[in-house]
């Protein structure tokens, strides 16, 4: 049987937004939309259940591209993006900025690109 693994935290930079993970990502993902390239981010995704602690509305702020889809999340003190989540309720998945992470965890992480800015697909 595997031993479980220790669960991460992802922190922004004055320490207010602290977002617990279940598990170190296997995967994290450059997106070359124009959002993302101009947060300067890379995103690892987790399902809503392998989130074991995510910050309370009241410390971040949030900035949904065009109204729709997804809420960006930021520290409302330092300003780093932190995370994103979507607007339906249906969709279980949230978006992490791996550039929270210990930098000794994204070591052994894969690196994916995907073009978000046109087919949404993987180009790796």
């Amino acid at each position: 049987m595997a031993a479980e693994e220790e669960p991460v935290v992802a922190t922004c930079h004055c320490g207010q937004v602290e977002i617990v993970l279940a598990k170190t990502p296997d995967v994290v993902v450059e997106c070359n939309c124009s959002l993302c390239t101009k947060y300067g981010v890379l995103w690892t995704y987790y399902e809503a259940s392998d989130i074991l602690g995510m910050p309370e509305g009241s410390i971040t702020d949030s900035y949904a591209w065009n109204g729709e889809n997804v809420d960006f999340h930021r520290c409302s003190n330092c300003g780093c993006i932190t995370h994103w989540m979507p607007r339906s309720a249906s969709r279980s998945r949230r978006g992490i900025n791996a550039r929270l992470l210990p930098k000794t965890l994204l070591a052994s992480a894969r690196l994916r690109h995907r073009d978000g800015a046109e087919t949404g697909k993987y180009l790796d």
